[in-house]
């Protein structure tokens, strides 16, 4: 089995932000040379999550809508007490995961039709780390 790993650095000009990823993930499995296997997209930090879902501008306000309806900022959290404010950005990682698992056939990425990969931000406008490690043969 091979392996390929690349690092993504994200500094978000936002405080939340999501950012389609799909073509520079797509590249990491071009160089690696990996016909059949697959790819790890993690996310590094505990206040930003990885997922793979439809790039639509409606849809991605749905999921903000959605997540600070479940993790608001704002409130008290008791993580706060250590000095903190961004309690809801890690219980928002939670929710939407840290990482994603995508096949890869053929050389390529294998997503549905409107399946693309996103980094999502929820305490941004700091320098931030991603791993992309392509497995397989």
């Amino acid at each position: 089995m091979r392996s390929a790993t690349e690092y993504f650095w994200f500094e978000t000009k936002q405080k939340r932000e999501l950012v389609n990823i799909t073509d520079r993930v797509a590249a990491v499995v071009d160089k690696s040379g990996i016909a059949e296997g697959m790819v790890l997209v993690s996310a590094m930090h505990i206040t930003a999550g990885v997922f793979v879902n439809d790039h639509e501008p409606g849809l991605w306000e749905d999921i903000w809508d959605w997540l600070q309806t479940l993790a608001p900022a704002g409130p008290d959290y008791r993580h706060h007490r250590t000095g903190e404010d961004n309690g809801d950005a890690h219980l928002k990682s939670i929710l939407v995961h840290h990482q994603v698992i995508v096949p890869i056939t053929k050389g390529k990425l294998d997503l549905g039709p409107w399946q693309q990969i996103f980094y999502a931000e929820f305490d941004g406008q700091r320098r931030k780390r991603l791993v992309v490690k392509a497995m397989g043969e």
